[in-house]
């Protein structure tokens, strides 16, 4: 038997991505914070003021009642900005023949 589970204040729209009401607010914005920095939800109101409580709160349930997706997300994704800064890395060199060019 399973359940639906009904997040107040949770919004998953057709690609499947789980926002903060009709906000621009993903739940995986949310839960980056929280998992990389270590913020608590009143971190994250602090940071996001815009934001009310309930919402914050609703995020983070979320968050941990899709860990392992949410997490294997929030990686992939900082993967693919580290590599980004890695290609975008110039040697000394480099910044002084364009500086001088």
């Amino acid at each position: 038997m399973s359940a639906i589970t009904i997040y107040p204040h949770i919004v998953v729209d057709d690609a499947g991505t789980a926002r903060i009401g009709h906000s621009l607010y993903k739940v995986e914005h949310l839960a980056a914070e929280h998992y990389h920095y270590g913020w608590t939800a009143e971190e994250l109101l602090r940071q996001h003021p815009d934001l009310r409580p309930e919402e914050v709160y609703a995020a983070l349930t979320y968050f941990y009642d899709h860990h392992d997706d949410l997490v294997a997300a929030i990686n992939a994704a900082s993967d693919k900005v580290n590599v980004a800064r890695s290609q975008q890395t110039l040697s000394r060199d480099e910044l002084l023949r364009r500086k001088s060019g």
